[in-house]
Parts: structure tokens; sequence; C-alpha cells
């Protein structure tokens, strides 16, 4: 199902009256059908509210709403065809696995009403699609938090719904069961076709599920696309920072005679005016070269698993204390007398303006 959003607009009075607050503002974009969508941003840029607007639970203060070429603004949640799962689950407690997987069935009226037999064959097919069918008769207290959120999904997706709907579905699940959670709601989506919205506070959980990601920012749209072209081509600094771990390195920089400038090396070219810049560096863009043009001081060398990190210092960077690269474990460092160079990769190495911070 195809969700179209049209300058949807959502407001709230601020607490004890003082102004509007503007959770969700203007959003305008498809949300195209079959696919899993990663609605990302910080805590409190309206994630959650454009979750609950789309289904049912919050009115938007303007615009509309549309699955397919049907207006389902002013329709109730109930009759939107929208599974819902929630950050706490919810699930009821005093009921087994298989009670609360059935539970939106028995509250079925009029045609849609189905009978025993077709409520378990439902049933046992989302238990199997989530693989709980083994834990029928549990009870909530005696499940894993990952087999929880299963539980969720499965009733969830009991009633074959247009839209599946997901709001931070696994942050209160440890490292290791957040990456097994993740993947089995990849492959559910995959295997059902079902349009699904993800929502994350978490870059990596969003761009290493998603076939496309929304980036949000004090409830506007930053930028929508397949997650690898968000990350490669951020439209402002705020997206680029937003993506990547580690974090990109920012840089007080120059555009002087469309050379690219940090403090007095000269790291690249933009076919620019002349002006003062942000430059921003992601950590795998340095590549240690004893003739490289940047410099910087040499602090440490951090080896993380895979991954090794040179960390070093340099007067222009705003980001952080510290620069942080990370390069090839076999890489031969080049720190003569303290400092050490590098050249860059043109792709990873990015200007924004400073007047509105959209990239150059």
């Amino acid at each position: 199902m195809k969700i179209v959003l049209e300058h949807l607009t959502k407001q709230f009075i601020a607490r004890q009256g003082k102004g509007i607050v503007t959770a969700v503002d203007d959003f305008d974009f498809t949300i195209p059908d079959g696919k899993l969508i990663g609605l990302l941003g910080p805590s409190g840029c309206g994630k959650s509210t454009t979750l609950n607007l789309i289904c049912g639970l919050e009115v938007p203060t303007k615009g509309k709403i549309y699955f397919d070429d049907l207006d389902v603004t002013e329709l109730p949640p109930e009759a939107r065809g929208v599974g819902m799962v929630f950050q706490n689950y919810a699930l009821y407690p005093h009921l087994t696995v298989r009670q609360n997987i059935v539970f939106p069935l028995e509250n079925l009226k009029g045609d849609k009403r189905l009978s025993r037999e077709e409520m378990n064959e439902k049933v046992m097919e989302a238990a199997r699609l989530v693989q709980i069918d083994e834990l029928m008769d549990r009870k909530p207290n005696e499940l894993s938090g990952g087999q929880q959120q299963r539980v969720a999904i499965a009733r969830a997706l009991v009633k074959t719904p247009g839209v599946l709907l997901l709001d931070e579905p696994l942050s209160n699940l440890d490292a290791r069961l957040r990456l097994q959670t993740r993947e089995q709601i990849r492959r559910i989506q995959k295997e059902t076709g079902i349009t699904t919205i993800f929502v994350t506070h978490d870059q990596e959980e969003a761009m290493s599920i998603s076939d496309m990601i929304i980036v949000m920012k004090d409830g506007a749209l930053q930028q929508m696309g397949e997650p690898q072209k968000v990350y490669n081509d951020p439209v402002n600094l705020f997206v680029a920072k937003f993506l990547g771990t580690p974090a990109i390195n920012v840089f007080e920089g120059k555009i002087k005679d469309k050379g690219l400038y940090i403090g007095e090396d000269l790291i690249g070219e933009r076919d620019c005016d002349d002006q003062d810049v942000y430059v921003g560096i992601r950590p795998e863009a340095f590549i240690p070269d004893k003739k490289g043009s940047f410099r910087c001081r040499f602090d440490r060398v951090e080896t993380t698993g895979r991954d090794t990190s040179i960390v070093c210092h340099n007067e222009q960077c705003i980001s952080d204390e510290d620069v942080r690269a990370i390069v090839d474990a076999d890489a031969q460092l080049n720190n003569k007398d303290g400092i050490i160079r590098f050249s860059l990769k043109p792709h990873k190495t990015y200007a924004f303006s400073k007047k509105d911070e959209k990239a150059l």
C-alpha cells in the first residue's frame, strides 16, 4: 500500500499554554508500496507523532493522508487497516502468547468476523512467520525481550494490515538481541511485502534494514532517499553529522580561488565563490600519506575489533576535541615529529555553507 502525506502538519499547545509547538511541519512526500522506510532523527524531532498521525491516534492540524487513493485523514484507527507495534510491546501479562495474538481478531465485527478455526489458522500463520510457534502457551513474563517483541509483531500482522508501523521496537533490547530482531523484522517485511515504517533514533539500525530513510529535525523533513545515497550525499550539515559512526569530523574552512582549505592546508577543490565554510570529512576518508596535504597532530592509535582508528588533533576541528580517522590495519603511519599527514578521498569530503549549513 502506498502512503501519501500532503502538507501534513501537527501542532500542539505548549505546556502552560505558552505558544504553539509544531511537531510535524508540512510533510509532503510519498512512501512507495511494499517498502521498509526508516523514520530517523533525534529524540523529540516528531517521529512518533508522524507515526501516530498515519495510524490515526493523532488528528492532523492540517494536511491529508492517503493510503493508495483513499483519503484516511478522518478515519478512526480501527478503520485504516494498520498494524502498530509500540516501544513497550503492550502485551497483556495475564494472557498467553496465543491469546495475545488472537485478541485483535476476536474484536472483529460484522462481515469481518471470523470463525474459531479461521482465527486459529491466522494466529499460527503469524506465529510461524515470526518464529514463535513453539511458545504459544507461555505468558509474556516467561519470554525474553526479543520474544516479546516478536509476539507484538505477530499480533500486529494477524489482521493482515496494509501498513505496519513500528515505534522504536528495539530500544528495550540489548545489543545482540537488537541485531537479531532487526534482521527478523527485515525478513518478515520481505516475506509479507507490507509497507512498513520503522521509527528509530539509531541511524545504524535504520540504514541497515531500510529501503529508504527519512531524516527529521524539529518536525521538518531534512532528506529522504536510499540509505547509502543519503549518507554519501547529505543535503546539509545536520544530516552529515547525524549519519555515521564514528561521526563525521567537522572543521572551520574556507574556499579561496576554487580551492578548499582547512587552515593553510589545501585539501581539495570547489567551484564556488570565495567564502568561509564548514568542512566535513568522514572518518573513512583519511589515507595516511607522507606527501598528503592535510596535517594533524598525532595522538594515538585505537584498535576496536576490525577497525583501526588514528586519533589526532587539528586546531580547526569543531566537531570534537579529537579527529578520528578509520584506516586499514596495515596502513603505514608517517607521524614525523608528532605530525601525521593524510590525503583525503574527495567523495567523502564535504563543504557546507556557513549561512544556512547547506551542502555546496
